[in-house]
């Protein structure tokens, strides 16, 4: 049985451990994370390119599609498919000279980015409510509106299947096989008629344009979004999901997400102390399960049997 396959029937099955509303949002939210954190891995874990701020394309999803909805009245369906569009444009034009930089300066090019989005939001008060936030229209598919997080639970469990199926098995056609060769030395994937510079830009645009329907998709859900969703600790939050699950394993990225989402109903005795569980994680991740919990896990059962 495939991957996919295997998701498809976990997704089908979850429901019946689901017992109530709370339990669907939650299911929600990690579907969305998980999604994005898929697209981030494609990014972060082939490619091996650095980005901090992840968050603001998630953002300019969701404000793209608050906006062209709510203020100028578009179809929601058609806001949401313009506003990927639109932020994946944005990542064409933007990662040609940001993804020339390399390590630290690609972090921090990133970083940028991500802080000129937030920046933008929380002061264009006139186009997107500023600090306050706006409202965002009720998503209507086929006549019927989704409502509830039950109705949303199938929904976003779709889009997860889809982008999982997506991944997959773009991991293993030419491009992917290319964004493998960037984890060494650029100089010999260009050596072997890799086009370097063309597979980085693609995998950063199509990373932005998955991560932006998403975002459309979270600010459809919680009907009202705010500038935090483009902040550096959101970015953060998205790279952890990432790291935890593992570099390169877009099945990891499903686990990481989930713990990371999860993360916060645990600490709601301690939530002053949130960003500083994040950094704990982070630093032990990185120093005792560098290539992610998943293969941590598989690497440690492998031994047992031994």
């Amino acid at each position: 049985m495939t991957n996919v396959a295997v998701l498809a029937l976990l997704l089908a099955c979850l429901p019946l451990a689901l017992t109530s509303g709370f339990h669907y949002h939650l299911a929600v939210l990690v579907g969305i994370n998980a999604t994005i954190a898929i697209s981030l891995n494609l990014l972060m874990g082939y490619a091996g390119q650095v980005s901090l701020g992840h968050a603001g394309f998630v953002a300019l999803g969701a404000y793209g599609t608050a906006i062209l909805s709510s203020r100028y009245g578009w179809p929601v369906p058609l806001a949401l498919v313009s506003s990927a569009a639109g932020a994946a444009l944005i990542a064409f034009v933007v990662g040609r000279p940001i993804l020339r930089l390399k390590g630290y300066y690609l972090a921090l090019g990133t970083l940028g980015l991500g802080m000129i989005i937030y920046l933008v939001i929380s002061n264009e008060v006139w186009l997107t409510g500023g600090p306050d936030g706006m409202p965002v229209p009720v998503l209507e598919l086929f006549g019927g509106r989704l409502t509830g997080p039950a109705d949303w639970y199938w929904l976003i469990a779709v889009m997860l299947l889809l982008v999982f199926w997506l991944s997959t098995n773009l991991i293993h056609a030419p491009l992917g096989r290319a964004l493998r060769a960037l984890e060494g030395p650029e100089a010999v994937a260009g050596s072997v008629g890799i086009d370097v510079p063309r597979s980085k830009l693609l995998v950063f645009t199509l990373s932005a344009a998955i991560a932006a329907l998403m975002g459309g998709f979270l600010a459809l859900y919680a009907g009202f979004i705010s500038p935090s969703l483009a902040d550096f600790l959101h970015s953060i939050e998205l790279a952890l999901m990432v790291l935890v699950g593992g570099l390169g394993s877009v099945v990891g990225s499903i686990i990481g997400a989930a713990l990371i989402t999860l993360l916060p109903q645990v600490l709601t005795v301690v939530e002053e102390y949130e960003t500083l569980v994040y950094g704990l994680i982070l630093i032990g991740v990185m120093m005792f399960m560098p290539r992610g919990l998943l293969s941590s896990i598989i690497d440690l059962w492998r031994r047992i049997k031994r």
